[in-house]
């Protein structure tokens, strides 16, 4: 959960307005603690606000557009959303459990990319780094260990 950002601020900064689905959709994924699948974003914002799924989809898309939300990729063809780097959240890895596909944000302090080398010897810009460990979550592994006892 994230008290530290301004959503109404995070919005104008990027040049989009501050409509109210857009400044919920932002919040519902900014106050999570991991990256939400557009599906859980549309129920979690459906509860209290009658909203198309096509809206959602559409809003999701703007906001990665403009860097505020990361699509991260979830194994498949799925796509799980996160709260984009910004002035109170560091780029960080994901873990990825292949068991039951959860989707967990890493420490920052985890694992780190020194981007410095790449800049210097890739003649291109790099614009976004997705780092996704795969393997068993605790849940899993601990699961796994109970069935072979």
């Amino acid at each position: 959960m994230c008290h530290l950002c301004d959503y109404p601020e995070l919005l104008e900064k990027s040049g989009l307005g501050a409509t109210s689905y857009r400044l919920k959709i932002l919040e519902i994924v900014g106050n999570n603690n991991s990256p939400l699948s557009a599906r859980e974003i549309y129920n979690t914002l459906n509860r209290n606000d009658e909203i198309n799924r096509v809206t959602v989809y559409r809003i999701l898309e703007l906001l990665v557009e403009n860097g505020l939300v990361d699509r991260i990729s979830s194994g498949g063809r799925s796509f799980r959303y996160g709260l984009a780097p910004n002035e109170n959240h560091e780029p960080h890895a994901h873990f990825y459990c292949t068991e039951c596909g959860n989707l967990e944000c890493l420490n920052p302090e985890s694992l780190r990319l020194d981007m410095e080398p790449i800049q210097r010897t890739f003649p291109g810009k790099v614009r976004n780094v997705q780092i996704r460990l795969d393997g068993l979550c605790k849940t899993c592994l601990q699961r796994d260990r109970k069935v072979l006892h």
